[in-house]
């Protein structure tokens, strides 16, 4: 089966992570979760938690913040299904990294260079790809100025994400829809 990239976008609770779990069951093979999430407090933590005691135990975990292509490159030797949730807590890690009061196009600057990478260790391999990445573009326009700079970043992000991709996804109350 020739290699491909899905990315799957939905708001929050909308059966993203669930759907592209079952999609690398489905696809058969030795699956690479890559785990972006990192434990702020303690509700995060045991998310967490539950998110690893539920994948099948044969699945390989790589946890990583930032600088998730290169991680994937140095790991995923063996894969067959590159498993990526998510890009929005990657783009909270890439901008949160940055000095208070970045600019927007500082913020869309670190986090085109993160995807850049990404889209790269997908060339590079020969494993399929799920993304997993919010949609944080439909509610109002945010308030203060980082929900701003990220909701933009985000967006630019899951454009480029969607751009590269052989499929994409949206979910809505658990049921995906495809869109490309």
């Amino acid at each position: 089966m020739a290699k491909s990239l899905t990315l799957i976008l939905g708001g929050a609770r909308s059966g993203k992570s669930t759907h592209a779990e079952q999609l690398a069951a489905a696809q058969g093979g030795r699956v690479l979760y890559v785990a972006t999430a990192q434990a702020w407090d303690d509700e995060m933590a045991a998310r967490i938690a539950a998110h690893r005691a539920a994948r099948p135990a044969d699945w390989r975990t790589m946890e990583a913040a930032r600088d998730v292509g290169a991680a994937i490159q140095a790991t995923a030797d063996g894969a067959d299904i590159v498993l990526l949730d998510c890009v929005t807590l990657l783009a909270n890690n890439v901008i949160g990294a940055l000095p208070d009061g970045a600019p927007v196009e500082v913020a869309e600057t670190a986090l085109r260079a993160e995807t850049d990478a990404l889209l790269a260790a997908y060339a590079a391999g020969r494993a399929s790809w799920i993304v997993v990445s919010n949609e944080v573009g439909l509610g109002i326009v945010p308030a203060y100025a980082l929900g701003r700079v990220y909701r933009d970043a985000l967006g630019r992000a899951n454009q480029q994400l969607a751009a590269a991709a052989d499929r994409v996804l949206w979910m809505v109350a658990g049921l995906p829809m495809r869109v490309k």
